[in-house]
């Protein structure tokens, strides 16, 4: 790493919204060929001081120098042209186009007036081959994994001759086998002079990849750190402001009644592959039964069955002993289930609606938020005020969209939906994705509390962290089926990932 003139620097860039500092009096120094890691909770400031280094938002005051010149991008295009490359959380890609037409759109090679499509693919080739980024180009971008979307990002980035990336959440939705993947990149990238801003909130990652951290919170820059003599717990207080458990305190479960049980479930994919196949399951009241998996083990299909957002091939699906195979979503919410899905944006929430309305979408024809079929405003009002308080929602009024909000305090919305009411059964899937720690700490203990409370919870999770930490028993997945069910006592990360990565169990073949 030079120690040269830094390659980018943020100087005093402060950015407000309307009744919020997004980001107030921030300075940052990268230098090339180093990994800076931008530390924060959901809410910090980092996206918005990344989006204004790239041209997307303009700073209300201070400067950005690149390579020690003063710039001011007007737009992305602008910055890419500079030499800056940004991978988003949410990637910006089109499913139906192909690998080759993604990467070339908006900076198309041309052969007289047609595209150049060979020269693209040659291109995306030579860069797969130098920076560990093997893809096929003719593929069709909504049939790849995500850990492979996102290598389409990074060659998006790398085609437009970035020498700075800004890694905005890139393993927010990778499996641990892609993050380790992603890591090996990463090095690849810095290896060969790139220099790269990792924006992030997990602190295992960040100790793992950075050679410089640099902590947000509330907007500000709270400290710096050298993930050298770091820990998880300094990096945890610097960003909440407070000490942060990183355990889970819970009781024993005292299980009751099963109250979902499912007999030979078998469901299809949007493609028509059966992608669950013959699954039992019984989840009792009082215990939370956690299912371990790989992505794309049919766990998305498995939860919009049991919440009656996709059809049946074929078996039963219980609740409560009342069989709710055929019954739609509004028929198994009023059965006393809630559920936190998987996809917050698509399934979650209406992004334009407001904080207040998006907390009474499972209940506004209830009283008391209707009366004799009309809306009551006063009362959604104080309700969600009520629970913007008690849930610690970062906004400035219930009344904005929730749309603007960050991923962690959108998550929030749901959850404090979805625990209104529910006495019965809580579908959790993946729900602390995209979460800082302090998030986490607050989600885990409502989820504990539901348990506690004599509501059975079935987690779906894809961190094997959460699993274990959360579940009193553990049900691996693999291609549809459970392949092995377990009390938390005899579940090993080994194990459970042995289960996951083979649908072999070691001790079982011992």
């Amino acid at each position: 790493m030079s120690e040269e003139r830094p390659i980018l620097e943020v100087r005093g860039v402060t950015k407000t919204f309307p009744g919020v500092i997004a980001n107030e009096d921030v300075d940052l120094t990268l230098h090339e060929g180093q990994v800076l890691c931008v530390l924060g909770e959901n809410g910090a400031g980092k996206s918005t001081l990344m989006n204004a280094v790239f041209g997307l938002y303009q700073p209300d005051a201070g400067e950005i120098l690149l390579r020690g010149e003063p710039v001011r991008f007007a737009s992305s295009r602008e910055a890419i042209a500079a030499g800056i490359g940004m991978v988003h959380q949410h990637f910006q890609l089109i499913p139906v186009f192909t690998v080759a037409e993604n990467v070339m759109l908006g900076n198309e090679l041309r052969k007289g007036i047609v595209l150049d499509l060979d020269a693209a693919r040659r291109r995306i080739n030579e860069l797969g081959r130098q920076y560990g980024l093997s893809i096929d180009p003719d593929a069709v971008v909504g049939d790849l994994s995500v850990g492979e979307q996102q290598r389409v990002e990074l060659i998006k980035a790398l085609f437009r001759d970035a020498d700075v990336l800004i890694l905005d959440e890139p393993t927010a939705v990778l499996t641990p086998g892609e993050v380790d993947e992603f890591f090996a990149v990463v090095r690849n990238l810095v290896e060969q002079g790139k220099s790269i801003i990792f924006i992030t909130h997990k602190l295992r990652e960040v100790l793992s990849v950075a050679d410089q951290i640099l902590v947000l919170r509330g907007g500000k820059v709270v400290g710096e750190a050298d993930p050298k003599v770091a820990t998880q717990q300094s990096l945890a207080t610097l960003m909440v402001g407070r000490d942060v458990s990183f355990t889970i305190d819970k009781a024993p479960a005292t299980p009751g009644e099963v109250v979902l049980r499912t007999h030979g479930l078998a469901v299809d994919d949007d493609r028509g592959v059966t992608t669950v196949t013959g699954l039992d399951l019984e989840v009792r009241a009082g215990e939370i039964f956690g299912i371990a998996g790989v992505e794309g083990n049919g766990q998305r299909e498995l939860v919009e069955a049991l919440m009656g957002m996709r059809a049946k091939r074929a078996g039963t699906v219980e609740i409560t002993g009342r069989d709710v195979t055929e019954a739609n979503p509004r028929e198994i919410i009023e059965l006393g289930v809630g559920h936190v899905p998987e996809d917050r944006t698509k399934h979650g929430l209406v992004g334009p609606f407001t904080i207040a309305d998006n907390l009474v979408l499972n209940q506004y024809r209830n009283s008391p938020f209707a009366h004799r079929g009309l809306r009551r405003d006063d009362a959604v009002a104080r309700y969600a005020v009520e629970l913007v308080e008690q849930f610690d929602i970062r906004t400035p009024s219930a009344q904005v969209a929730v749309e603007t909000l960050s991923g962690g305090n959108q998550q929030k919305v749901i959850i404090a939906r979805e625990l209104q009411g529910v006495d019965k059964l809580l579908v959790v899937a993946q729900p602390t994705r995209g979460l800082d720690v302090g998030s986490i700490e607050f989600i885990h203990r409502r989820i504990v509390e539901m348990r506690d409370q004599g509501a059975a919870v079935l987690l779906v999770s894809a961190e094997l962290d959460e699993v274990l930490s959360l579940s009193d028993r553990i049900g691996v997945i693999y291609r549809g089926a459970l392949v092995g069910t377990f009390d938390r006592a005899d579940a090993t990360r080994d194990r459970l990932g042995l289960l996951m990565a083979s649908g072999a169990d070691p001790e079982v073949a011992a």
